[in-house]
């Protein structure tokens, strides 16, 4: 598979926007040569020039005012790559651990061919300056909850993937997912998944230490409801794999505070 349709087949509604802009400028080089084989510019097969020159890409009509567009798997990745290379950056250098975790989990998803043309377009992004208020309110605008929640969870695995998550990378992380509407217990949670602290299972399950047993059961089955691998099979078996790794860290929370507490 060539670069070429690689990408023209990973964007979806990204393609617009700031994270329109965003791509076009990483893949100027890429157009260049195309236009001049007789190829169609991405653009302009696309979504046309005047799109990408639009603040924020219309919103496609929907059934019901609350509903959001089915988010693909072009688009998390997509997203995922111009979010992460912002991450990486948070601490004022890249760490070659931080990009070799990045590239690792491409090719866990997506397999070596995809993964590598991914992480050519992210290192082109890597070098660009990037307002994270207007792409995250794209996102926030075009994707569903559960795929937000998984974004998040990526984002933490990368800045943990030098050992240690920075406190500036942390805050970050806090304003992003401010900016993608994702609730501070959702944050909470989220990054209790990557922290060894005090009531950290009790965190995951977005629950104080004080609530009764009851309560604890009906936020784990609550918890495990929104983790649900399911819950993102729209984005593609590549990313339910990825979304395991919280409803296990759900489950595992649930088993430490039952045997804390000695109830079944």
């Amino acid at each position: 598979m060539s670069f070429a349709k690689w990408i023209g087949g990973a964007i979806g509604w990204s393609f617009g926007g700031p994270i329109g802009a965003i791509i076009g400028v990483a893949l100027g080089s890429f157009i260049d040569n195309l236009s001049g084989n007789g190829t169609p510019l991405l653009g302009e097969r696309q979504t046309g020039r005047s799109r990408q020159r639009d603040p924020y890409r219309q919103r496609p009509k929907q059934t019901r005012r609350d509903q959001k567009p089915q988010t693909q798997s072009g688009d998390f990745e997509v997203s995922l790559l111009i979010l992460a290379s912002i991450i990486i950056k948070a601490d004022g250098k890249q760490d070659q651990r931080e990009l070799d975790f990045v590239r690792q989990q491409f090719r866990n998803m997506y397999g070596k061919e995809r993964a590598n043309h991914a992480f050519e377009l992210f290192k082109r992004i890597t070098k660009q300056n990037i307002s994270m208020r207007q792409v995250c309110m794209q996102i926030k605008q075009m994707m569903d909850h559960a795929s937000r929640l998984q974004l998040l969870h990526f984002l933490f695995g990368i800045a943990k993937a030098d050992g240690h998550v920075a406190e500036v990378e942390i805050k970050q992380i806090y304003t992003m997912s401010g900016y993608l509407g994702i609730s501070n217990k959702d944050f909470e949670s989220i990054k209790a998944m990557f922290y060894d602290m005090t009531n950290n299972a009790y965190k995951i399950l977005e629950i104080d230490k004080t609530v009764s047993d009851d309560t604890v059961k009906r936020a784990y089955r609550k918890m495990a409801k929104k983790y649900h691998p399911d819950r993102v099979g729209h984005l593609g078996k590549e990313h339910q794999n990825g979304a395991e790794e919280k409803f296990r860290q759900v489950q595992e929370a649930y088993e430490h505070i039952q045997n804390e507490r000695g109830f079944k």
